[in-house]
């Protein structure tokens, strides 16, 4: 069973306290209140985490190698995977040379 969060109780203050904490803050020279272009131009939080999104998205797929191909790039470390993806980039890219030359 999933857990579910208990959201905080949030008070929020009355039209009196708002305007007491308004004037506080107008009153302080270091801290000036936000201008409305300002909030305008504000982005949550939530929309700025993670990797922004790739024009291009990378496919999910399902294949068999020979242990001799994953042998060679696994043993070539940490990011073995983009490596080979880079090698199959390379073959496309010389392929479509030769093709466009007409070889």
């Amino acid at each position: 069973m999933s857990k579910q969060r208990k959201r905080p109780n949030v008070v929020m203050p009355t039209a009196e306290e708002d305007r007491a904490i308004t004037a506080a803050a107008k009153a302080d020279p270091d801290a000036p209140p936000l201008t409305p272009a300002q909030l305008k131009a504000m982005v949550p939080a939530r929309a700025l985490r993670g990797r922004p999104p790739l024009e291009a998205r990378k496919q999910l797929v399902s294949i068999r190698y020979s242990p001799e191909v994953l042998a060679y790039f696994k043993a070539t470390g940490e990011g073995w995977q983009s490596r080979m993806d880079g090698v199959l980039k390379a073959y496309i890219a010389r392929r479509s040379r030769r093709a466009s030359s007409g070889a």
